[in-house]
Parts: structure tokens; C-alpha cells; sequence
């Protein structure tokens, strides 16, 4: 993922969620970016390139002693 596409999926978040969310380049991978709220990791968000267009697939794992 490039840094520029993680900028704009930084703003989005913060615009849509939550100011607080920050996103982040994954070491070694480079076809998918960490997603946090503070210092606490929600999930991760995912680059599909499919037949040459871009979006992107967030995945957030809610575990049950979290509810």
C-alpha cells in the first residue's frame, strides 16, 4: 500500500469514525496497513486490486471477553 493511499485512509477514518484512529504502514507487508484508536489495534484494512480497480477491506476481529 502506498503511503499516500494510507494518508487518505487515515483521514477517512478519522473523518468518519473516530479523530482518535490512526493507520499504519505493516512492516514486511505492503498490501494492507494496521488500524488503531489510540494504542489499542482494531483491525487491519486491506489493498484489493482486482481487474485493475483499487478498493480497500477493513477486517476488525471482535472477540466475545471484549463484549
Amino acid at each position: 500500500m502506498k503511503p499516500d493511499e494510507i494518508k487518505k485512509l487515515d483521514a477517512y477514518f478519522k473523518r468518519v469514525l473516530n479523530p482518535g484512529i490512526i493507520v499504519k504502514a505493516r512492516p514486511r507487508k505492503d498490501d494492507s496497513a494496521e488500524v488503531y484508536l489510540g494504542d489499542e489495534f482494531l483491525g487491519v484494512v486491506y489493498l484489493d486490486d482486482e481487474d485493475g480497480e483499487r478498493s480497500f477491506n477493513f477486517s476488525m476481529a471482535i472477540l466475545n471477553v471484549d463484549l
